[in-house]
């Protein structure tokens, strides 16, 4: 009784990486993970196209299969209703998503780790914490499948007002509906650091001070020293480098 219970828990766990997988569909072969994985790269702020350490499936044993198998996601149907993204697309996700979670929920510490293999040059580390901040909009310390696409389908597919919002979501670091300079600069800092050495031309100790001080000058519209949401998204849509720069994002996947 109990191997035909370990047996139907791992095929149950198999549901999410075999054939038989609402979400992903049939199996992947390895070159269409490659090209997968390229995509899931581009969908995080900052990250560039790169190869990373994947994990193998045959490399996986049945026990460490069956601790590592917590979370399932969402239904595909349901995730389609709740957000703008196709089948195909979800399931091009999914399996971006497994390849680096395999027990389908990531903590920050991982998150960290994952985020820091396409910045080896610098410390990607705090920006990586705000990153993850801005994905855990349920604040219970990890990001499920569900979480990561979510967030997603406003950065690709909302409209530039939802667009704007999560990036000011993602600046108001103690979330109080406004910005202050403390806290851009805690963001302009992270990036930097993230950056490194081969910031291009080299940058002065003063560039994330001297960032943010334009930031404001050209956002905080009525000089009482935070940018509003409104003010944050008028000057936003002003723009036009900024209005060129959400473009990119349109075509991703």
């Amino acid at each position: 009784m109990k191997a035909k219970n370990r047996d139907q828990s791992l095929s149950d766990s198999r549901e999410l990486d075999g054939s038989y997988d609402q979400l992903t569909g049939n199996p992947s072969n390895s070159q269409s993970k490659k090209t997968i994985k390229q995509r899931f790269l581009k969908l995080l702020p900052c990250c560039q196209p790169s190869v990373a350490p994947s994990i193998s499936e045959n490399s996986v044993e049945d026990d460490f299969e069956l601790s590592t198998v917590c979370h399932r996601p969402e239904s595909m149907d349901k995730l389609q209703e709740q957000t703008k993204f196709t089948k195909k697309e979800l399931q091009v996700l999914y399996r971006g998503f497994k390849n680096e979670c395999p027990c389908g929920v990531v903590n920050e510490e991982n998150f960290k780790t994952i985020y820091s293999q396409f910045f080896p040059q610098g410390d990607s580390s705090m920006y990586a914490h705000f990153l993850f901040e801005a994905f855990d909009t349920d604040k219970n310390g990890s990001i499920s499948f569900e979480d990561f696409v979510f967030g997603l389908s406003i950065i690709l597919r909302g409209t530039i007002n939802d667009r704007l919002n999560w990036a000011f979501n993602l600046y108001d670091l103690n979330k109080d509906g406004c910005i202050t300079k403390e806290e851009m600069l805690d963001i302009m800092r992270s990036i930097y650091d993230m950056m490194g050495k081969y910031t291009y031309p080299t940058m002065q100790d003063d560039a994330p001070r001297d960032h943010v001080e334009s930031f404001f000058q050209k956002m905080d519209r009525n000089k009482d020293g935070v940018v509003t949401i409104d003010e944050f998204i008028e000057s936003c849509k002003k723009d036009e480098n900024i209005m060129q720069s959400m473009q990119l994002f349109d075509n991703v996947i």
